[in-house]
């Protein structure tokens, strides 16, 4: 690894703060939220886990992988020599692209409760075809949910009528500016494992909501019976239950996680590892509401291009043979139990949560955001991108997190030294790191 000092990434994003709003298309690639003034931001070339940045300087990626879309590692030789004969043979053409049809069995193949799949490019516009296909299915329009679910109107309607209902989802105070006022009480929340809340909102809305939209796990266990009683209710009040499996898909089995839980919805939505960093989603679910589609508008010239469903199938199959969901669950557990080990041999106090694919950790104490952004200014130092997140690949190797244990370590044992000086604060070569992208729910 070589790290470069000088930061063309940080004056390339100034530059493109004056021409795009926000600077980047993805709230959760924003530098700031990492390391101003510090984070390369900006990558030249990617494989494996090696990130090179714009001046040569070459790092491990121990953070993010790609907002977790590349579950095999970046350039993964499999899946680009598919997406290459793709494009051999033409991406887009007036006639269909029969991956399409051969991606759909390989999906129904691997949940067979569903029968019907309708493709798109991103998680958030697959979420909003979802809650389409179940308002036309039902005829209803209310949506009750729990958790993040993207940036369509359905979802940041539930800010419409009170302006904090999102906080515990979502960084707090998002607005819902360009949401029209005619969907105010249309999104309805309720927090994971609290059955109650759910029937709540039936109760107060009779015949009237159109689904139940919710991941069925992210951090905490689901409580005994809790997933069931979700399942039970959808079924009662004739609402669709919606699983948003856009981030947990094909990280803890080869498909979707409610597979494990042994609960099945009516609809699934797919996108992210599926494709390992190719735009593609997937909306899968019983022909009952899937057929819905027929009778609302839901139409797109580059839902029908070839490099997405190419990528896709070479994903999928690649997860399945080389049994990748296994490998993320034992190079995340590893990480896991190293963070805890760590922070006893410093003495720091922090909290680990999350599945061992999907893991992060916070420190406890008030300072927390100060040690945050140290934490990765000093790994970064170290010739690492880490952050308090960890969203493991196949790409990554037992040496690549012995390694970067050891550096976590030397990188703890500063933050607690900070700690015991009282300046940490000193020690950041730039500003403090904001908030960045996390759900409580």
């Amino acid at each position: 690894m070589s790290v470069v000092t000088a930061n063309k990434g940080h004056e390339l994003f100034a530059r493109a703060c004056k021409l795009i709003p926000g600077g980047t298309q993805l709230l959760s690639k924003r530098p700031s939220i990492y390391l101003p003034e510090q984070w390369p931001s900006y990558f030249s070339s990617a494989r494996g886990v090696e990130v090179t940045d714009l001046e040569g300087g070459t790092y491990i990626d121990m953070s993010m992988m790609g907002i977790g879309a590349c579950v095999l590692g970046y350039a993964d030789p499999d899946v680009d020599q598919a997406v290459k004969a793709a494009i051999d043979h033409g991406v887009a053409c007036t006639l269909n692209a029969p991956e399409e049809v051969e991606l759909a069995e390989l999906l129904v193949q691997l949940h067979p409760w569903a029968q019907m799949v309708r493709y798109a490019r991103g998680g958030g516009e697959a979420m909003a075809m979802a809650v389409r296909i179940a308002r036309a299915h039902t005829g209803r329009d209310k949506i009750a949910f729990c958790g993040y679910h993207g940036w369509a109107d359905w979802y940041l309607a539930a800010n419409l009528a009170e302006d904090e209902a999102l906080d515990e989802y979502l960084l707090p105070g998002l607005e819902p500016r360009g949401v029209p006022r005619g969907l105010q009480g249309t999104a309805l929340p309720f927090h994971y494992n609290r059955i109650d809340q759910l029937k709540a909102i039936v109760d107060a809305n009779p015949g009237s909501l159109a689904a139940v939209v919710m991941e069925p796990q992210r951090g905490a266990q689901p409580e005994p019976g809790f997933l069931e009683a979700v399942r039970d209710i959808a079924t009662e009040s004739g609402a669709v239950l919606i699983f948003d499996e856009i981030t947990t898909g094909f990280r803890m089995t080869h498909g979707g996680i409610h597979l494990m839980l042994n609960v099945n919805p009516d609809i699934a939505v797919f996108a992210k590892a599926m494709a390992n960093g190719y735009a593609m989603a997937a909306v899968i679910g019983i022909e009952t509401v899937m057929q819905a589609a027929q009778s609302t508008f839901i139409s797109s010239t580059n839902w029908t291009e070839r490099i997405g469903p190419a990528a896709a199938i070479a994903t999928i199959r690649k997860c399945r043979e080389r049994r990748v969901a296994q490998h993320l669950i034992a190079i995340g557990s590893q990480v896991l139990e190293g963070w805890r080990k760590a922070a006893a041999k410093t003495g720091l106090e922090l909290h680990t949560s999350g599945l061992p694919s999907l893991c992060h950790f916070t420190f406890e104490h008030e300072d927390e955001l100060v040690l945050t952004t140290l934490f990765t200014q000093i790994m970064l130092e170290s010739g690492y991108l880490a952050y308090n997140q960890f969203k493991p690949s196949f790409a990554h190797t037992n040496e690549h997190v012995r390694n970067y244990l050891t550096a976590v370590k030397a990188a703890f044992s500063i933050l607690a030294d900070g700690l015991k000086q009282g300046d940490l604060s000193e020690r950041l070569k730039g500003p403090v790191a904001k908030r960045g992208f996390y759900r409580l729910a």
